[in-house]
């Protein structure tokens, strides 16, 4: 493995790195605060991409770089908060009370319904639109030419959107009150704060970043059926490993994952898809609550 093939593998890793810190960070942070395992929340990663691709066809054109950014924050704004308020108050807040087991039945069926209205609205033909890539072009690093778009403004967004949730949570009053709700429900409750209110906008901000992961994949990806499903299992393997809830521990664990599977791809291609859950089982089989979950003592 020469110098060049290394440098390949470490940029591709953190390119598949940001993506998966996206996607990632919103599941975790759901089940932070409502403590639910959102099995759905793949689907918005799909739905992400083909919102954003459907609306970069629209207004984006090949060499502006704005509008071509624009159209894919729009398309996972508005394609995030849609599915965020209609699931959460369609069915999050009435399974919360329930055994954790219904409770991933139910998130589950939302993804196979998903999978389906997938099929329905943008067929089974892939999908692909690269205004942004274009428009950016291409940078060289060493001896490898990689685009700027991957390069540059993939790992930007995923460190800009964990700077600010982190921020969010500790300076905001509102994320005081959703750290409040995480903490306990019933005392939060119980001091005024409005519980069902939290949860909307919580289980909304951690779809936004759901359908942000898809929106920027979108340029660099041919979008077809099966997506949101391969990216969820790559989400729950980093959040396993980080430890549910751990939202600077998501981060690493994302960067851990897709660095092994970038490496694997140039080392030992047959285990592609094998070294992310190799990687969660290693770090499982060792410490079983995550690598920066807290043991915690429970009073019986």
């Amino acid at each position: 493995m020469n110098s060049s093939t290394i440098l390949l593998a470490l940029l591709d890793g953190t390119t598949q790195a940001a993506l998966l810190a996206l996607v990632a960070l919103g599941l975790t942070l759901i089940f932070g605060v409502m403590g639910i395992v959102n099995v759905a929340h793949g689907s918005f990663y799909a739905f992400g991409g083909y919102a954003a691709a459907k609306i970069s066809a629209i207004i984006a054109s090949g060499d502006s770089i704005p509008m071509s950014l624009i159209a894919l924050v729009i398309g996972a704004l508005l394609m995030g908060l849609l599915l965020g308020a209609v699931i959460e108050t369609g069915l999050i807040r009435r399974i919360l009370t329930m055994d954790p087991v219904m409770q991933l039945l139910s998130t589950f069926a939302v993804f196979m319904i998903m999978e389906d209205l997938q099929r329905l609205i943008w067929g089974a033909s892939p999908v692909s639109v690269t205004h942004a890539v274009d428009a950016m072009g291409s940078v060289q690093v060493g001896d490898v030419t990689y685009t700027t778009y991957q390069l540059i403004l993939l790992p930007s967004a995923a460190i800009a959107v964990f700077v600010g949730l982190r921020w969010f949570l500790s300076h905001t009053r509102f994320g005081r009150q959703i750290m409040a709700v995480t903490h306990h429900r019933e005392v939060a409750s119980a001091m005024g704060i409005n519980v069902k209110r939290v949860g909307l906008l919580t289980f909304c901000l951690g779809a936004v970043m759901g359908t942000l992961g898809g929106a920027l994949a979108s340029p660099t990806t041919s979008l077809m059926p099966g997506l949101g499903g391969d990216m969820m299992v790559l989400s729950f393997a980093v959040v396993a490993v980080a430890g549910l809830g751990q939202i600077t521990g998501t981060a690493v664990a994302a960067l851990l994952i897709g660095l092994g599977k970038a490496f694997s791809v140039y080392l030992l291609p047959e285990l592609d898809v094998l070294v992310p859950y190799l990687i969660m089982l290693a770090v499982l089989l060792w410490r079983p609550q995550g690598l920066f979950a807290v043991t915690e003592s429970r009073r019986v």
